[in-house]
């Protein structure tokens, strides 16, 4: 009676801890959890969330995430692209230093377009905060890097 008394719990916990993981999955939207990546993190790295916009602003922050997939997407291809040539150029036998270096260069200019794009829609979506919403956004930032800095400290 004991052992299926443990089997029970057994089943019972991996159904809590399946439950878990997919409250999680379903917490981060259609798009998935983002990692590191062109697209990486929240919508233009800010905690819009957290800062209570009104439906006005949330409309233009959808309209400016809109035009800002718009114009990113050949550049996405781009940098796909480029990695793909980069990786290429890496595995080829025998090794060719002038293609790896231009095959680099090229998704480092790439990356550094997908940059500039990213500083330009978080400005846009910060200058449509209010001066309080500005400054709990700096909050926000403020907080974050000290946690990546103790994550930092702990490796």
């Amino acid at each position: 009676m004991t052992r299926r008394i443990q089997i029970v719990a057994v089943a019972g916990a991996l159904v809590v801890v399946l439950a878990g993981v997919g409250t999680f999955a379903f917490a981060q939207g259609p798009g998935g959890f983002r990692g590191r990546g062109p697209m990486a993190g929240p919508r233009a790295g800010l905690p819009l969330e957290a800062l209570n916009l009104t439906d006005a602003q949330r409309e233009q922050v959808r309209q400016l995430m809109q035009q800002h997939r718009e114009q990113t997407r050949p550049l996405v291809d781009r940098l796909r692209a480029a990695h793909e040539a980069q990786r290429q150029a890496v595995e080829a036998i025998p090794a060719d230093e002038a293609r790896i270096r231009a095959a680099t260069g090229e998704r480092a200019a790439v990356e550094a377009e997908l940059a500039v794009h990213r500083a330009r829609l978080q400005a846009d979506v910060y200058a449509l905060l209010t001066p309080e919403q500005q400054q709990r956004a700096q909050q926000f930032r403020a907080e974050r890097e000290a946690r990546l800095k103790l994550r930092r400290n702990r490796r």
